[in-house]
């Protein structure tokens, strides 16, 4: 079964958790077999910036000492041979320069989304 996962709600769970539930899972079912990729979208687009800063969290006297790396998560996803997409439109808006874009990561637009979506078996939303 081939599956689209499509994230869009940014930076849920990982004050928490080590990691973004959405691509861990992702992760999970690609080392089990299944063929899965990525499509980013609205705020989730910042996932693919590189090198994003995530040290320094507290709250109140706890203190976040495994803080989620889901720009890293996001290159072994590319690096294991999943297609990561984002929409181009919503990388406009947010003003992320080209430059700070993880490799691999393909930008299409809004108006491209049928034409991908035909080519999975199921669509899923996180």
């Amino acid at each position: 079964m081939k599956a689209l996962q499509i994230i869009e709600s940014a930076y849920r769970c990982i004050v928490e958790e080590q990691d973004d539930p959405a691509i861990w899972i992702v992760q999970v079912l690609n080392r089990a077999g299944g063929e899965v990729d990525i499509l980013l979208r609205g705020n989730a687009v910042n996932y693919a910036v590189s090198r994003q800063g995530n040290e320094g969290l507290t709250l109140g006297s706890w203190q976040q000492i495994c803080p989620a790396k889901v720009d890293q998560d996001l290159q072994q996803a590319l690096d294991s041979g999943l297609k990561v997409y984002a929409i181009a439109e919503d990388i406009a808006q947010r003003g992320i320069p080209e430059a700070k874009l993880l490799s691999g990561i393909e930008k299409l637009s809004r108006r491209d989304l049928p034409n991908l979506f035909e080519q999975y078996k199921q669509v899923w939303r996180w």
